[in-house]
């Protein structure tokens, strides 16, 4: 996975950036073909916004979350792409037991 940190008006620390790494590996842990993640930090005053772009193997993630903290930000925001990784997997899997061996037999 490649994750690009870009920040509009707030400068990336070394330890916001590990903040965001180790939370997007979250991500990762949960669906493996996450190829990039575009994640974009802004402060606007009170306001502390985080919004990442997630592409994944058959389609794209979008989701934004703000804050009064930038942490309390990151975290509302990978929450919600959890979410929409988890409901994307779903629907990749196949939930019916077509050949799986359970049909009914009658001797």
């Amino acid at each position: 996975m490649q994750l690009n940190l870009t920040g509009h008006h707030v400068e990336i620390t070394t330890s916001m950036r590990q903040y965001v790494e180790s939370k997007m590996a979250r991500i990762e842990r949960h669906f493996d073909h996450v190829t990039v993640v575009h994640c974009i930090l802004t402060v606007d005053k009170l306001r502390h916004n985080a919004e990442a772009t997630v592409n994944l193997s058959g389609g794209k993630l979008f989701a934004e979350a703000t804050e009064e903290n930038m942490y309390a930000a990151i975290d509302a925001m990978v929450d919600k792409l959890d979410r929409q990784v988890r409901k994307h997997k779903e629907k990749l899997t196949d939930h019916h037991a077509r050949d799986s061996g359970k049909r009914d037999v009658i001797p």
